[in-house]
């Protein structure tokens, strides 16, 4: 549903938004303005060095609503408010979140309003962290974060620019329009499958790259991060499917809710899905599996000449292929195709070659969509449909959930026994 300045609406939501002390906290302001754009109550916490860099008055003017700094301040019109604000809250959006705040949220630590909140809310939770280059890639930081992540908590990645402090790299606060996007479709995502409808699903993925060794120091492989993979991966756990992740290299977050093993080669991915293969009842092969491999792998780095160097090259496994050529019975098989010209052709040829039930294809020269961004335009291709389904730009989690919508129409329409197998309660 959109509301009439074009953006999506969710009526009647709250959100919880936690701005805390970095001088990116004044851009809060625009999460707070988009996020009631689409129709989200919104209440506002600040910590005490937010507050340093902006005033509660301005929060308060544009939520309308008392911002809460500290529990026991006279003005607090509600002694226990971190127990009430965050319990009545849909979803927690913390934004910018500080290096201090990341730390206390993944050790349990509640010594001010809005990590107490933190604690005492049941409801999802996103933060965007802000924070010096040197803060963000200390180890410290890391694991703070991936903790978090395994925890459950949705992570809007800083991007990469010049600091306040000076210094240029990766820190500064991601866009507030992705960060507002993500809350959005996250609310969405909770309230819009509340019967888990793929619960009983085992659902088996690959993504990321793989890597071919040349010598010990170069390789083969590609620019894949695994963002659309690990899309599916957590929107499929959300809705209730048990998932396990074969994955290569990635750069992308590594969802909550999924099972992830790590392979670097082909033949290494190759191992590790036919060994997970007996027990899933969906494949889907986002993976982008180098092609080629080198014949000899020379054990010394190769030296530099100035004349010409050849490199024999030889097929890698066909995962996808070998997946559909000795699946078992209900098993779903899913491709994707990342084409650069005749997209859907190629996709579709693809799909009849290897005998898929379905591929999705993507045009990676598409503005918005191919490698390492948070976007995708994608086509999905069914075995027996004459005519694609064509999706306009859309997010990433936005087309995986699209794509599973579409998976749970497969398995109804080609496999309705295992349908109900599959939907009986335990």
């Amino acid at each position: 549903m959109t509301n009439e300045d074009g953006a999506r609406e969710i009526t009647t939501k709250q959100v919880a938004l936690g701005v805390t002390g970095g001088i990116a906290a004044y851009k809060a302001v625009e999460v707070l303005r988009e996020l009631q754009k689409a129709g989200c109550r919104v209440r506002v916490c600040m910590t005490a060095r937010a507050c340093e860099f902006i005033r509660p008055l301005t929060f308060r003017a544009i939520s309308g609503d008392h911002v809460v700094t500290d529990d026991y301040a006279p003005e607090n019109p509600d002694p226990i408010a971190h127990i009430t604000f965050s319990q009545s809250a849909d979803l927690l959006v913390v934004a910018p979140a500080t290096a201090n705040v990341i730390a206390k949220f993944a050790n349990g630590i509640a010594d001010d309003f809005l990590t107490s909140t933190y604690l005492a809310s049941t409801a999802p939770v996103i933060i965007a962290p802000a924070m010096n280059t040197t803060m963000w890639q200390h180890p410290a930081t890391v694991r703070n974060l991936e903790r978090l992540r395994a925890d459950g908590v949705r992570i809007i990645e800083p991007e990469a620019g010049i600091m306040a402090c000076g210094t240029t790299g990766p820190g500064r606060l991601a866009d507030p329009q992705l960060i507002v996007h993500a809350a959005l479709e996250l609310l969405e995502q909770h309230g819009s499958n509340p019967l888990n409808d793929l619960a009983g699903e085992r659902i088996l993925i690959t993504a990321g790259a793989t890597r071919e060794e040349i010598d010990p120091v170069r390789f083969l492989s590609n620019r894949s991060s695994g963002r659309m993979g690990f899309a599916i991966a957590e929107q499929a756990a959300a809705r209730g499917a048990e998932v396990t992740i074969v994955a290569g290299v990635t750069s992308a977050s590594i969802p909550a809710g999924a099972r992830l093993l790590r392979a670097t080669t082909a033949e290494e991915m190759r191992a590790s899905v036919m060994r997970e293969l007996r027990g899933a009842t969906v494949f889907i092969g986002t993976a982008a599996v180098a092609d080629y491999r080198p014949v000899n792998r020379a054990a010394e780095k190769i030296k530099k000449r100035d004349e010409q160097f050849t490199l024999t090259l030889e097929p890698t496994p066909d995962i996808l292929a070998e997946v559909a050529r000795t699946r078992h019975e209900g098993l779903l098989v899913i491709g994707f195709a990342a084409e650069t010209t005749d997209v859907v052709q190629h996709a579709r040829e693809k799909l009849e070659r290897k005998n898929l039930d379905a591929v999705i294809a993507n045009d990676l020269t598409a503005d918005g969509a191919g490698f390492d961004v948070e976007t995708n335009v994608i086509t999905i291709i069914r075995r027996g449909d004459a005519t694609p389904l064509a999706l306009p730009l859309m997010s990433k989690l936005k087309a995986a959930s699209r794509i599973l919508d579409e998976i749970t129409a497969l398995r109804a329409k080609r496999f309705p026994s295992v349908t109900s197998e599959i939907s009986r309660p335990a």
